[in-house]
């Protein structure tokens, strides 16, 4: 008995499935490598030391700019398959160093007030999405709508 794929299944439609991946991606580090900058430097500096960060003052000038623009590269498809190293790198750092001493759980619900849920601080569920999201890209590449793929166009033309 032969199983039948899903219809919508075929390289088509695989080859457009890494830009929902690439967007959330790359917007989520876009938005936190600016959210770093826009308050300065100085205060992510301070947050690597109080949690006791190696390096932190080194970590706090390059982790901004490599959220940014490897959430950009990643967001435009551009050379996906590098920036995605980097970014990787600092789930990595930021899950051991940091989220795993909060355990699994992204959101933990601590209590409730009159003006709504408190939360405790977050595990590296998060780490490990980013992480995972971004070896699938590493696999299957940036997709057909992707600078990636624009450039691949033009060498083949």
């Amino acid at each position: 008995m032969r199983i039948e794929k899903f219809p919508t299944v075929n390289n088509d439609y695989q080859q457009v499935s890494p830009l929902f991946l690439r967007l959330i991606i790359g917007f989520g580090f876009m938005a936190h490598g600016w959210a770093k900058l826009s308050r300065g430097t100085d205060g992510f500096e301070k947050l690597l030391l109080q949690l006791h960060v190696p390096f932190a003052h080194i970590s706090s000038l390059i982790v901004p700019y490599v959220e940014l623009l490897g959430g950009l590269a990643v967001f435009t498809g551009l050379f996906v398959t590098i920036a995605a190293l980097p970014l990787i790198a600092t789930m990595l750092v930021a899950m051991f160093a940091i989220h795993i001493h909060y355990g699994f759980s992204a959101i933990k619900t601590i209590g409730l007030t009159q003006q709504g849920p408190l939360f405790g601080p977050p595990g590296y569920e998060i780490n490990l999405l980013y992480i995972a999201g971004l070896i699938s890209l590493i696999f299957t590449g940036a997709g057909i709508f992707s600078v990636d793929s624009l450039i691949a166009k033009r060498k083949i033309n």
